[in-house]
């Protein structure tokens, strides 16, 4: 049976953070969808195993190394995808680091490395991406923030604030976009088994307990899957999205209904 596809044919998206977990799984679910995907990343390795992992699926694939809190990197590579394509229809802003600390424990280097990439790479790439659309005759913005940038949760005050800036930004740029026919979106997953996650479980002096009061406090009783949050990207991707625009929508296993 063919696969009915929910966007438009020729598109061309870009994902960052693409390497792993969320990021690496959108990528591919656009790719299925039969759209011309560019992956942005730091880490080449695991870079590449995602085009090909996006490329085993059919898709039409560009690899694009950059930080994505760093202006002069992200200028380059949206210069890249501008040579190599012409366009740009979605950007998927999922790039983002995490750290654990309160505000006395948090150090200021932690902090302003959580800003400037969950937040300052966000606009940063939606500034650059902007343009593009307008050119395009309009887009799809969906930016990944989290269940943490709704409720606060202990210990990981940087992440909670870089994650309700994320929902702010969705929700300005929504709001001034919006007649350039551009869609800005936030995703906030819960916490999904991803190599950040199983990093920082790994760490804990206790994991096994961790992971199961992970799975514990959330009505669904277990973690998401990045293959769950990627059903999620795809949505506000799609055309039949078109009227969605400044929403948020939780992907938390009810973390946040309680």
């Amino acid at each position: 049976m063919t696969h009915a596809r929910s966007i438009r044919e020729g598109s061309v998206a870009l994902v960052t953070g693409a390497g792993k977990g969320i990021g690496r799984a959108a990528a591919v679910a656009l790719a299925r969808e039969g759209v011309k995907v560019a992956l942005m990343a730091r880490d080449e390795v695991s870079g590449q195993e995602a085009v090909e992992a996006c490329r085993a699926v059919g898709g039409e694939t560009l690899w694009l190394s950059a930080d994505v809190g760093s202006e002069e990197q992200v200028r380059a590579a949206f210069g890249r995808l501008e040579e190599h394509w012409g366009r740009l229809d979605v950007l998927v802003n999922n790039a983002g680091i995490y750290a654990q600390g309160d505000v006395v424990s948090t150090t200021v280097d932690d902090w302003e490395r959580l800003q400037r990439v969950n937040v300052t790479g966000a606009f940063l790439c939606a500034k650059y991406a902007v343009p593009m659309m307008q050119r395009g005759g309009g887009g799809s913005i969906v930016n990944v923030a989290s269940e943490a940038g709704l409720v606060g949760i202990p210990g990981q005050v940087a992440y909670n604030v870089s994650k309700a800036a994320l929902i702010a930004l969705t929700r300005s740029m929504a709001v001034d976009h919006a007649h350039d026919r551009i869609r800005v979106n936030c995703v906030c997953p819960g916490t999904t088994w991803t190599p950040l996650v199983e990093a920082s479980v790994a760490g804990d002096a206790h994991p096994k307990e961790r992971l199961a009061h992970l799975e514990n406090i959330r009505p669904a009783g277990r973690l998401g899957t990045s293959e769950e949050i990627a059903g999620a990207i795809v949505y506000f991707a799609a055309d039949h999205a078109r009227y969605t625009t400044g929403a948020v929508l939780s992907v938390d296993g009810g973390y946040t209904a309680q």
